[in-house]
């Protein structure tokens, strides 16, 4: 049986520069889609799928993402006292209390293989998750926990993809895979005629800790920066590493379109809000 993966990395570091000036005070990660901030919905699928300890790999300006997660005793005194209690449980339910929260800074925005590298003291010598939360998905169980029992099948590197339009590979990292699954060649953002196939990797992975290694010896790649994807080449000189396409829809917030669709889907889920949304969809 394969070590239990307790640890989920987030990186949160980003500049969310194509929200300004919506983001000038406000972390991207904390724009809500309904009522609930980003950050939120990626914290509760790491949960679902065993995630005890969260690191949230940050930076100084986003000191909002951490007060998020941190008890708020006066407002749910006032809360109490008012008689909210649907809304206090749910602020109380925030993060349940078995579960522990880790603050570490990039400093410099060195990319996405860096910021991973960031969190390896916290992480030890253990399996662990990584999250993205631009990349929300909507789906019956969720997509980590689907990484989680691929990884308890394989004891390897799982990562999460779909197919994307080829003229958009330049957009993602782009994975060749064998009739397993396993994958055969990974390349950081490819143009369209160099791109090995058109299977897209998304905002969530299952890594074993000997990524590190490989992180700390990844030069600057697509960018100029350091790429988990070049990291994920280099692991798969060592051991297997997975492709899974994943169950559920997907939805690119860090995009405004897809953060606007989001919206509208999660309302559509909630028996409080279908009714009139489908009312004001139908009038369109």
């Amino acid at each position: 049986m394969p070590k239990p993966v307790r640890t989920a990395v987030f990186p949160v570091a980003g500049r969310g520069t194509r929200f300004l000036p919506a983001t000038k005070a406000v972390p991207k990660e904390m724009l809500p889609v309904v009522d609930k901030p980003l950050i939120q919905y990626a914290v509760e699928e790491a949960i679902a799928a065993g995630a005890e300890r969260l690191v949230f790999v940050t930076h100084s300006s986003k000191g909002a993402i951490q007060a998020h997660f941190e008890e708020h005793a006066e407002l749910e005194e006032a809360l109490a006292d008012s008689g909210k209690q649907d809304i206090l449980a749910a602020v109380q339910g925030v993060l349940p209390r078995q579960v522990s929260c880790d603050f570490v800074l990039q400093g410099d925005p060195l990319g996405l293989g860096h910021a991973v590298l960031c969190a390896r003291d916290l992480v030890g010598d253990e399996p662990f998750f990584v999250h993205l939360p631009d990349d929300l998905i909507l789906a019956k169980t969720g997509c980590l926990a689907q990484l989680r029992a691929r990884y308890e099948q394989t004891g390897s590197s799982v990562i999460a993809t779909e197919e994307v339009p080829r003229e958009k590979t330049s957009s993602y990292g782009i994975a060749a895979v064998d009739a397993d699954n396993a994958i055969e060649q990974i390349v950081e953002k490819p143009r369209p005629e160099d791109a090995p196939s058109n299977l897209g990797v998304v905002g969530r992975y299952l890594l074993t800790p000997a990524i590190f290694a490989e992180l700390e010896n990844t030069g600057r790649g697509s960018g100029g920066e350091i790429q988990l994807t070049d990291g994920i080449a280099a692991l798969m000189a060592r051991e297997k590493v997975y492709a899974m396409p994943f169950a559920g829809v997907r939805y690119d917030c860090g995009s405004k379109l897809g953060y606007l669709l989001a919206n509208i889907d999660f309302a559509l889920e909630r028996d409080d809000l279908a009714g009139g949304l489908r009312e004001h969809l139908g009038r369109l």
